[in-house]
């Protein structure tokens, strides 16, 4: 990645079915051609989408690009944040991000515990529930940590590292920390918001005042300018928050329930060639053992990109060249989404579940000639 600090605003434009977005790059710490493009929702609540570069969900992207931007955002963190530190990310695109902030934050900081946000159920205790109220998929929950360290970190939080991989208008934090209170997490004395860009002129500041700060790789305004005159798309039915007809398993969770360190238990044996040509992909919100399977793949000498399913429905155009749609494998009965992925572009296709080979949908399988690799066998 290009670290180049843009020392006078950048100004961005792009024409959308819905409208033109405007955009003011105002600080960076990588070229924002590099670090993100555009795309367009099929979700009349909001038009357009920032499709990031460096993320690996919606587009290709190699580990050792992924664990960089990971490294970058967590060298943000202030340093002298009161422990316990809670990390939290947003399911389902920042899950993966998350994650690598923990990984680089636990590195110097023993005394943190990470927890993401699910749509999915495991039938254990829940702590809070919030709403990201322009998403697809609106509804979050996040589960009370079973391991009682972790829940003892969680519950004596004095800070917390709030992650998503884009801040628009800042409300989804503001909703979680209030959840958050709510449930009782009442020893909060720091909240950081960490993001790869963005857009949200201080709000959670603006809302919390000295206690809050803000990190991101980018930072900007945006403005869109919407066309009256255009048709509201068909967003297909994606917002499910349920159980499917393949529930997952607590006792093989990662990060829903919380978790202090990290486990590379993903396909140990496996093995390549050198210079291969392989496409690890993760499904929906089990994304982080993946992409340590394919930082280890890419370690061990192959060209790896890593990207990732989501239930997310956007339009083809702009950042994205190629949608490959197909029936998601937890049996929920909705739409998922593989982006900018072509048949034959690779020599081999690996995707990840954590729920059984069965459940994962031939049509993708077929489209991609693809190899199922399911967690825990």
């Amino acid at each position: 990645m290009e670290v180049k600090a843009v020392r006078q605003p950048r100004a961005m434009r792009v024409v959308l079915a819905r409208g033109e977005l405007q955009v003011d790059v105002t600080r960076c710490s990588i070229e924002p051609e590099s670090l993100f493009g555009f795309a367009e929702r099929r979700n009349p609540k909001r038009a357009f989408l920032f499709v990031s570069r460096v993320l690996g969900r919606h587009i290709p992207t190699r580990p050792s690009a992924i664990s960089a931007s990971f490294d970058a955002l967590a060298s943000k963190i202030p340093v002298d944040l009161p422990g316990p530190v809670l990390v939290l990310g947003m399911a389902e695109t920042a899950v993966g991000l998350g994650a690598g902030v923990h990984r680089a934050l636990s590195r110097t900081r023993p005394d943190t515990a990470y927890l993401v946000s699910t749509r999915h159920p495991l039938g254990s205790e829940l702590f809070a529930r919030f709403e990201e109220e322009h998403s697809h998929a609106s509804a979050h929950l996040l589960h009370l940590p079973q391991d009682q360290v972790t829940r003892g970190l969680m519950l004596n939080a004095r800070s917390l590292v709030l992650v998503d991989d884009e801040a628009s208008t800042g409300k989804t934090f503001i909703n979680l920390l209030a959840a958050l209170r709510d449930a009782g997490l009442g020893k909060v004395e720091r909240v950081v918001t960490a993001t790869l860009t963005d857009w949200s002129d201080n709000a959670v500041q603006k809302t919390l005042g000295n206690m809050a700060s803000s990190i991101s790789l980018l930072e900007g305004r945006y403005r869109f300018i919407e066309n009256p005159d255009a048709p509201l798309p068909a967003m297909p039915a994606v917002g499910r928050v349920a159980q499917g007809d393949w529930p997952l398993a607590a006792d093989k969770d990662w990060g829903r329930l919380g978790v202090r360190e990290d486990c590379d238990t993903l396909a140990p044996s496996l093995t390549v060639n050198r210079g291969e040509r392989i496409l690890v992909v993760g499904t929906g919100e089990f994304v982080w053992r993946p992409f340590l399977l394919a930082e280890r793949l890419e370690k061990a000498g192959a060209e790896v990109h890593f990207s990732s399913t989501t239930r997310s429905p956007i339009a083809p155009g702009h950042a994205i060249d190629h949608a490959l749609s197909f029936s998601d494998n937890y049996g929920l009965g909705i739409p998922n989404f593989l982006y900018n992925v072509a048949p034959d572009q690779f020599d081999r296709v690996l995707i990840c579940s954590e729920t059984p080979a069965a459940a994962v949908d031939v049509t993708l399988i077929q489209a991609l000639n693809a190899e199922v690799i399911v967690d825990g066998e």
